[in-house]
């Protein structure tokens, strides 16, 4: 009898997170789901109603101005210093300066990116980074059509009032689990990266970054001879967790659950994913990496390279990010570059 409130409180205990566990893996109702594919074959969207009116409230798109006249004097005729926009009317200019410092840096006004009295000067890091962002935005435009199709992006798809957008990644140092449950692999942390599961949380460097090839699958059962580890196919996977979190989808949403690998049997998300990793690619090898050598420690990730871009960084737990809001139209001075 001695042994019996113990017991009690044991079980009382054990209860009690047995529920918190259960409360923190499902979801209460109401959860609604979309069919995509053949009954019974799990191809089925799964939302909740009010996770997306969050969603919904974050993926606003401000107003835009009224439309700036193209004609009249180019505004290079009265600003120094202009190369990139100096082509614009001086209205033209006026406007999409306004709209910049509000998507990116609202509080700091004109002076987050120029030298106060001296808007000509160089010595602002931020406006040298400013003038390679306007030149990426473009070159997604023009060249990225098959992932951003015609709805293009602008400084606001990822920036949304910020300096810094609030998803990006850098490099982290090595930092696993401790004791048994210890990984060389940077698993067992449940970083929100990858779900928070156990994959490894770094799939950025290798498959955003680096020249990797994320399509591991053999098409034939117990394949030998195959180059890739188990560890390969877990960083995979964890780049999938990531692009399933940051889009706010599940995995049927890009691939067929009778076969995950053919593409003629797979959905038609698949094939703009497909381009959004290698664009992903390109703007951090090409332009977001070399900022490294202007910027400053504070901007610096923990291993010294420079805050670099996700799938989440524009799309931010929606399909398509701000709900396919056709931003570019209203901003065609983001549209390409002048004619030569």
């Amino acid at each position: 009898m001695k042994y019996r409130f113990p017991l009690v409180l044991a079980v009382l205990i054990a209860s009690f997170f047995g529920v918190v566990f259960v409360l923190q893996a499902f979801e209460r109702p109401p959860v609604l789901s979309s069919q995509t594919g053949f009954r019974g074959t799990g191809m089925v969207q799964v939302t909740n109603p009010r996770s997306d009116a969050i969603l919904w409230d974050r993926n606003q798109v401000p107003p835009p101005p009224e439309a700036a006249d193209a004609e009249g004097d180019r505004a290079s005729s009265i600003y120094e210093n202009v190369p990139l926009l100096g082509h614009l009317s001086i209205e033209q200019f006026g406007r999409i300066m306004q709209v910049m410092t509000e998507w990116v840096s609202p509080e700091a006004g004109c002076n987050g990116c120029h030298v106060e009295g001296d808007f000509a000067a160089e010595n602002n890091y931020r406006k040298q980074v400013a003038r390679r962002m306007i030149e990426m935005v473009r070159h997604v435009n023009n060249g990225w059509a098959n992932h951003v199709q015609q709805t293009g992006v602008t400084c606001y798809t990822c920036h949304r009032g910020r300096p810094v957008p609030e998803q990006v990644w850098s490099a982290a140092p090595e930092q696993g689990a401790r004791g048994m449950a210890a990984s060389p692999r940077m698993q067992n942390r449940g970083e929100p990266s990858v779900g928070l599961t156990s994959l490894p949380h770094d799939p950025f460097s290798n498959y955003l970054s680096g020249a990797e090839n994320i399509r591991l699958q053999s098409p034939t059962a117990l394949a030998t001879g195959t180059p890739h580890s188990i560890q390969n196919a877990e960083s995979v996977y964890g780049m999938m967790m990531h692009m399933s979190e940051a889009l706010g989808v599940n995995c049927t949403f890009c691939h067929n659950t009778r076969s995950f690998s053919p593409w003629d049997e797979s959905r038609g998300p698949r094939v703009p994913a497909w381009h959004g990793i290698r664009m992903v690619r390109d703007l951090n090898t090409n332009y977001i990496a070399p900022l490294r050598d202007i910027l400053p420690a504070n901007r610096l990730g923990p291993m010294g390279d420079a805050l670099q871009v996700n799938c989440a960084t524009c799309h931010q737990g929606v399909s398509r990010p701000l709900f396919g809001a056709p931003m570019l139209r209203d901003y065609p001075e983001l549209a390409s570059p002048p004619a030569q």
